[in-house]
């Protein structure tokens, strides 16, 4: 029985004997292939002319050109003596011609046991079918390679979030616009490392591996050294070892790197997830917020989507400068309470009657301040909206603003966080008191506070200049541009839970 006879709808419609039948058929197929001689794995390299978008592209100036292209087969149409067929390569698919007086019987006859997923080297003059579209007449053709499991149904393509995630590779060959994605991300990347770079940016690598979890607030992933019998972390950010190389004398550093959190998973969060960050010296927070502003320019630019994109049907608006609102103002706007002239009880106790929740260790009025924000503000800050002046109490990195507030930002855009900087702490006595504060709150049982380096301490003792940090998560970015609705599809390999 051939697969045909099946009637392959889509591979998660089959039952399982249907889909044990026809990978019995493939394997059978790859024997008898091997019995004559013609074992597909034991080809090495093919020689390749052109990608399918370039001969498209570039008709009729390649009409009747000699051209080798290699790629999957999608789509078979046996018609007697002659037969069409779509390839899939890296930049698009082309429809090619097969008959058996062109490319000898024996070869026609062999590809039309050939299956769908099959990789396949071809050879043959570029043609314009009566129907316009661009082809090729096959003269030669080589099995590469042999797929023993067959695809999704073309036309259906992979529908299944989850099996999509889990095997991306499926994914990339069944749905075609996923590799647009991906292929914008690297662009995005690509174009913050050339607007930096232009900057004088020195691009470095700090450890991955750390003897302690800290520049940020966040639940690390632990782990042990075997030789060393040591607790280590999963870096949960960059920013201790990026401000040490500011102290050394660089004055423009960063890194682009995977960073890990050990925290939930939704459409916004992954626990493994890139990050860039940098550090600037003898310059200040709006130094950070010009920066920000030319990083999401540069990248508008290089997409050349302007100074607008439409997000999830909604339009965002990049024409700057972005709306700048502080905290306090931005949770007046929306609660009615009035961070600047309430006292401490007054202000908890009115925030804890709208319903949010303060732990024992918390109950205090930036941290109050900071839950209202969560809960009421974060939702309406669809075009970007730089909130400034963080509390002290959750801002243990940044140079104070006063008595309790801090020189500290971050972005949103849709209702998500997309960025987050501060004029940096360089006073070492604050600096200690800060992260002894920290261990308070560790030791009343919060995992996401930060522990106390002591090295970076004394790294500040030597002299750090004034100097702006900026993290942007390259995830929600890409995210942002490629307008897709979950962070694992900006991932190519999202954390899932394993299969039993």
């Amino acid at each position: 029985m051939s697969e045909k006879e099946i009637n392959i709808e889509n591979e998660e419609e089959l039952s399982a004997d249907a889909l044990k039948e026809i990978i019995q058929i493939r394997h059978d197929k790859l024997k008898n292939l091997v019995d004559e001689g013609s074992n597909p794995f034991e080809i090495n390299s093919f020689k390749r002319s052109h990608y399918s978008k370039q001969i498209i592209d570039s008709h009729p100036k390649n009409d009747g050109k000699k051209v080798r292209i290699a790629g999957r087969i999608m789509s078979k149409r046996i018609m007697g003596k002659a037969s069409f067929s779509h390839v899939l390569d890296y930049q698009g698919q082309i429809q090619i011609y097969l008959k058996g007086e062109n490319l000898g019987e024996k070869k026609y006859e062999d590809f039309k046991k050939f299956d769908i997923g099959d990789i396949v080297g071809i050879e043959g003059k570029v043609f314009i079918t009566k129907m316009g579209e661009v082809s090729i007449n096959v003269s030669d053709i080589t099995l590469l390679s042999k797929s023993l499991l067959p695809l999704p149904e073309k036309w259906n393509g992979l529908k299944d979030n989850e099996l999509r995630y889990r095997q991306r590779y499926v994914d990339l060959i069944a749905n075609p616009h996923v590799k647009d994605t991906f292929i914008k991300r690297s662009k995005i990347i690509r174009a913050i490392r050339n607007f930096l770079d232009k900057k004088g940016f020195l691009e470095v690598e700090t450890p991955i591996l750390a003897s302690l979890a800290g520049g940020a607030s966040a639940r690390p992933f632990i782990t042990h050294h075997n030789t060393l019998d040591m607790k280590m972390y999963l870096r949960i950010a960059t920013e201790l070892y990026l401000k040490r190389l500011i102290v050394g004398g660089f004055d423009k550093v960063y890194e682009i790197g995977r960073t890990f959190r050990n925290e939930g998973i939704s459409i916004k969060h992954n626990p493994e997830f890139t990050m860039m960050e940098l550090y600037e010296a003898y310059t200040d927070l709006d130094g950070m917020i010009k920066i920000t502003e030319d990083i999401f320019e540069a990248i508008a630019k290089e997409l050349g989507c302007g100074d607008k994109i439409i997000y999830q049907g909604t339009e965002i608006s990049l024409k700057r400068p972005f709306a700048k609102m502080s905290m306090s103002e931005a949770v007046k706007k929306y609660t009615g309470l009035d961070f600047d002239i309430m006292d401490d009880e007054e202000f908890i106790k009115a925030a804890i009657g709208l319903g949010i929740h303060l732990d024992k260790s918390k109950q205090k009025k930036g941290f109050a301040l900071v839950e209202l924000f969560d809960m009421f503000v974060e939702k309406e800050l669809i075009q970007p909206t730089f909130i400034m002046d963080y509390p002290i109490e959750i801002s243990p990195l940044a140079k104070k603003k006063g008595e309790n507030l801090t020189h500290r930002f971050e972005l949103f855009m849709y209702a998500r966080e997309m960025g987050n900087a501060f004029s940096e702490l360089n006073d070492p006595i604050d600096q200690r008191a800060r992260f002894s504060e920290q261990m308070k709150l560790k030791a009343s049982g919060d995992e996401e506070a930060q522990d106390y380096d002591e090295d970076y301490v004394t790294a500040l003792e030597y002299g750090l200049p004034p100097t702006g940090g900026l993290g942007i998560g390259i995830d929600r970015l890409v995210m942002l541009f490629t307008d897709s609705a979950s962070i694992r599809d900006v991932l190519l390999y999202p954390t899932m839970k394993p299969k039993k």
